[in-house]
């Protein structure tokens, strides 16, 4: 890298002997010499023996079973606030109960007109090229 460096401000100086341009040529391959080379490695704080790691805490888990049947725990986004209440079953709409929370339904239990075929077809096609591309040599 220096080496190349070195022969890019080579030919930058050829530019001095041409007269009132010569300045503008000598100072950008002094510029270039000095912003070519590579970047310092970063200091790395916790070296040693005697250096305490901080651990990072993560959100409090609540155990309370009265709680977790009559809040939604974890839903609240703002710092202030608390959890909001759930309400009963009636009040929410019918399509949530029948959502699908468990494995995604493979493509040959999905029906072919639907577009959540043509989505999950789109998603495993993906997945197979970008299988087929890893292994390809460059």
């Amino acid at each position: 890298m220096f080496g190349y460096c070195l022969s890019r401000a080579a030919s930058l100086t050829k530019c001095i002997t041409n007269g009132g341009a010569a300045l503008l040529c000598r100072t950008n391959a002094v510029n270039r010499t000095q912003t070519c080379g590579y970047a310092r490695k970063g200091v790395v704080k916790t070296k040693g023996k005697g250096a305490v790691k901080e651990e990072q805490k993560g959100p409090e888990v609540c155990t309370d079973p009265v709680r977790l049947t009559s809040h939604a725990v974890g839903v609240n986004i703002f710092k202030q606030g608390d959890d909001p209440k759930l309400k009963p079953h009636e009040e929410y709409p019918e399509w949530l109960f029948q959502l699908n929370l468990g494995n995604a339904q493979k493509l040959s239990e999905l029906e072919s007109d639907t577009w959540q075929y043509w989505r999950r077809l789109r998603k495993e096609n993906i997945w197979r090229t970008n299988k087929l591309q890893k292994w390809k040599k460059i």
